[in-house]
């Protein structure tokens, strides 16, 4: 059967609509169960242990995931796996938390009485309140959803958007519970661009020691436009003889100073800087300096000590290469 692009359109929209129905219905759901879910959770002195088969088997995955990035250690176990040998994972200090849509997945009930002998608590993530699995659980969370998104009512659709809007809600429930930070975050994330804007600090991309590019105030344009293009940062610091800094001088000022009568065999650098320039210290976060860069319309910052000592500088450049973009 051939379908227009608005047929397509209207589908696409359709399922969407689905799903938003099956997530606002999950909103009484956030009740006294979902309130012992966590606090299982939060007593846990070991992980949460987060299992499932098929589709419901992919969100517990994701699940797991979110919540070891966000302050609650927990990994997936695969069902069909447990009972061959994975089950060895789970000790009596952990919680497991099971999703399965019809609450009867063979391969989850099977680990129940093991589950009970281990005295371990069982948060049931279900769409069937009467299922086997939602009555053994200690704690019963309903995800059920009205229909699937998919026509045929076969591919789990919208019950797996649910139950990962409710792994989420208990993901961040936890986090905001437990005082999680942004610190605690980057501790996590260390990799990528997130780690590195999370955790990255001024003073790891610097430029250091004759690195910098750096006059003092009373030498020649001459020598200043030599040692900038020495050290190839588009600038240089200009400090006095205490090695203060006291200005900076950019290709922005050089291009400026070229519409001047300007002599720079005979001027100083000092005639022609920027006095009074935007200043950072090393301990601020890279993406911080990034920020004001972008906010002040400059391409270069010099980095101070606390008596304006001259130990640093870096460039959009700097920023870039370190992959805060």
């Amino acid at each position: 059967m051939k379908i227009n692009a608005e047929q397509i359109q209207a589908l696409g929209l359709a399922v969407i609509h689905v799903e938003m129905q099956a997530v606002e219905a999950l909103i009484p759901r956030v009740d006294g169960h979902f309130v012992a879910a966590c606090e299982l959770m939060l007593a846990c002195r070991g992980r949460v242990v987060v299992t499932g088969m098929g589709k419901s088997g992919h969100i517990a995955g994701k699940i797991a995931a979110t919540l070891a990035s966000t302050g609650t250690p927990a990994f997936f176990v695969h069902s069909g796996e447990a009972s061959h040998g994975d089950l060895g994972m789970i000790t009596q200090q952990d919680v497991v938390l099971a999703l399965s849509n019809s609450g009867e997945t063979a391969e989850i009930l099977t680990l129940l009485p093991i589950i009970k002998r281990l005295g371990v608590p069982l948060i049931a993530m279900t769409g069937n309140a009467r299922s086997t699995l939602a009555k053994f659980a200690s704690v019963h969370i309903d995800v059920s959803v009205v229909q699937e998104a998919c026509p045929l009512g076969l591919a789990p659709t919208a019950s797996t958007t649910a139950a990962l809007v409710m792994g989420d809600a208990l993901a961040v429930s936890l986090l905001e519970t437990r005082g999680f930070t942004r610190d605690d975050f980057a501790l996590s994330h260390p990799g990528g661009s997130l780690g590195r804007r999370l955790l990255l600090l001024v003073s790891d991309v610097m430029h250091m020691g004759v690195q910098i590019p750096c006059v003092e105030e009373t030498a020649l344009i001459s020598a200043a436009l030599l040692e900038m293009t020495q050290k190839k940062l588009g600038m240089t610091a200009v400090v006095n003889r205490l090695q203060q800094l006291v200005g900076i001088f950019t290709d922005g000022d050089l291009r400026r100073m070229l519409a001047n009568n300007v002599d720079i065999h005979q001027d100083t650098i000092g005639s022609v800087m920027t006095p009074h320039c935007v200043v950072i210290t090393a301990g601020i976060l890279a993406a911080e300096a990034m920020r004001i860069m972008e906010q002040k319309k400059i391409n270069a910052l010099c980095v101070v000590d606390a008596d304006n000592h001259l130990i640093g500088a870096l460039n959009m450049h700097d920023l870039i290469h370190a992959g805060l973009l």
